[in-house]
C-alpha cells in the first residue's frame, strides 16, 4: 500500500472523520463505521487533506486536466483545497469550479457557478467526499455537461465504502463509471483501511481488533459489492 494511504488513514482517525461503533446511516443501513468528511475543520487538517487529495488524483489521472468540480456544498472546500496542494506539489494551476444550490440572479458572478467558469475543451476531474449510492453525479453531470462541452476525466471521492449501489450488486462508483463513462477512484477503500488497522496499533490503541473485523465482514457479507 502507497504511503500516502497508510498516512491518510492514520490522518482519517485521528481527525476523527472515520468512527468505529453502531450507526444508523441516512440508507437506514446499521453500519460498523461512518465517515463524516464535515470533521474536517482546522487550517492544518485542510491543509493535509488537500494534499492527499492531490496525490491521489495525480496517481490515478496524471496532470493532464484543467478544472477541479466539487459539488456544493461538501464538495466546495475540496476543490479549493485540493487546488491549492496541486500548485504546491506539482507546480500545476488547476482551476476550481464548483455549482451553486440556488442560482445567484445579480452581480458579475452570476448564475449558478462558483469559482472558475466551465470552458469548451476543459477535461474536468470531479472531487467528492465520500460515495455510497452515486446519487450524487444524477444532479451533477447534466450540470457540468450543459455548462460547456467539457470532457470529464474521472471522479475522486476520499473513501470508497464499496457498498453496493442502487443496482444491488456492482458498489457505487462502479455503477457511477457505467452510467456516465468516466473513470473513478478514491483515496482508500475500505478493504484498505480494514488490512492497515486491523490488530495495528494508532494513537496508542488498537482501533479493529477481533471482534470489530467481525462485525464489519458481517456488514459486507450482508451490504458489499459482490
Amino acid at each position: 500500500m502507497e504511503q500516502y494511504k497508510q498516512e491518510f488513514i492514520e490522518f482519517m482517525v485521528e481527525s476523527d472523520v472515520l468512527k468505529f461503533g453502531d450507526f444508523v446511516l441516512k440508507s437506514g443501513r446499521k453500519s460498523p463505521f461512518f465517515m463524516n468528511a464535515g470533521a474536517y475543520v482546522t487550517g492544518s487538517q485542510l491543509h493535509k487533506l488537500g494534499q492527499y487529495y492531490a496525490k491521489a488524483i495525480h496517481a490515478r489521472y496524471g496532470d493532464d486536466f484543467d478544472v477541479l468540480f466539487g459539488p456544493a456544498y461538501k464538495g466546495i472546500p475540496l476543490a479549493v483545497v485540493t487546488a491549492i496542494a496541486y500548485s504546491e506539489l506539482y507546480g500545476k494551476e488547476i482551476r476550481y469550479c464548483s455549482d451553486r444550490k440556488e442560482e445567484k440572479d445579480h452581480g458579475a458572478d452570476k448564475g449558478g457557478f462558483l469559482g472558475s467558469a466551465l470552458k469548451d475543451g476543459d477535461r474536468v476531474v470531479m472531487i467528492e467526499d465520500v460515495t455510497t449510492s452515486g446519487k450524487s453525479m444524477e444532479e451533477t453531470v447534466p450540470k457540468v455537461k450543459g455548462a460547456a462541452d467539457v470532457e470529464i476525466v474521472g471522479l475522486m471521492v476520499s473513501l470508497d465504502r464499496m457498498e453496493v449501489g442502487k443496482g444491488g450488486s456492482k458498489c457505487a462508483l462502479e455503477e457511477v463509471k457505467d452510467l456516465y463513462g468516466f473513470e473513478t477512484g478514491a483515496i482508500v477503500t475500505m478493504a484498505e483501511v480494514v488490512e492497515y488497522l486491523y490488530n495495528r496499533p494508532c494513537r496508542g490503541r488498537i482501533i479493529i481488533d477481533d471482534a470489530l473485523k467481525a462485525a464489519i465482514d458481517a456488514y459486507y457479507e450482508q451490504y458489499g459489492a459482490k
